[in-house]
């Protein structure tokens, strides 16, 4: 009875209510807010109230891919190249333990061709500079190895690392002009190594006064893909242009013009 007769003068005499008592009876009720849902879009479930539509995942096409173990690395670990790593006073170089033009290039050159995706020392240098060698060296052997070259210049490509890329880029010119017919050669596959280029085309990865820098050690992205498809045209006959216009719409010939 005691407790009831204070609740009840309390409730008649607010001013007489402890001041902790007070505060909580002035604060409001807390207001329940409902749940959103995620929904994708175009769904039933986007059509509901209180429905957030999810919005598009990123289509990463500038994304770098991340590498694989490449067959070149794991014949190199075992010591099946007959090949040293030199050094002069110009830097580090490839000494060939056999002559170059008695290897056998449908064994060695796709193995090298495959380092292209290699982004660490020593394997990136021994693949690439092997490569340039081999070529230099290659003569009427090239081309019939080039249906075997398609896949790992894909590869390389695919991983769009600006690096390999860049490689890659002069590894391509390289091959247009290491044997006769090989420019031509390489027409039917455009349509599988030239997407990646489309989406690079016009990137320059440096800004200010780096561009300048790259473009000195031809490590512009957007320019060295223009000097590969020129070269592609130059040296790829008559169905050439029509043929890198078909991947890279942008392209504008560099003969014709």
């Amino acid at each position: 009875m005691v407790a009831e007769k204070e609740t009840l003068s309390l409730n008649k005499c607010p001013d007489k209510m402890p001041k902790k008592t007070k505060l909580l009876a002035q604060q409001p009720l807390p207001v329940h807010q409902p749940h959103s849902l995620v929904s994708e879009g175009f769904t039933v479930k986007a059509m509901m109230k209180n429905s957030v539509v999810r919005g598009p995942p990123v289509a990463g096409a500038f994304k770098e891919r991340p590498t694989k173990p490449t067959a070149f690395r794991k014949f190199y670990e075992r010591g099946d190249f007959p090949v040293a790593l030199e050094h002069d006073s110009k830097g580090n170089k490839i000494a060939w333990k056999v002559e170059i033009e008695k290897l056998d290039y449908h064994h060695y050159l796709p193995l090298f061709f495959d380092g292209l995706c290699e982004m660490t020392f020593p394997y990136e240098f021994f693949a690439r500079q092997g490569i340039h060698d081999m070529l230099e060296h290659g003569g009427n052997k090239i081309l019939p190895v080039l249906p075997q070259l398609i896949i790992p210049i894909k590869n390389a490509l695919n991983l769009r690392s600006r690096q390999v890329i860049c490689v890659t880029l002069k590894v391509l010119q390289h091959l247009v002009v290491s044997a006769e017919k090989v420019g031509k050669a390489l027409v039917p596959y455009y349509r599988q190594i030239l997407p990646v280029l489309n989406i690079f085309k016009n990137m320059n990865v440096n800004s200010g006064d780096g561009i300048v820098y790259s473009q000195q050690k031809r490590e512009n992205i957007g320019d060295l893909i223009q000097e590969t498809l020129e070269a592609f045209e130059r040296y790829g006959g008559e169905n050439a242009f029509i043929n890198i216009k078909y991947v890279i719409p942008t392209y504008e010939s560099c003969l014709l013009n």
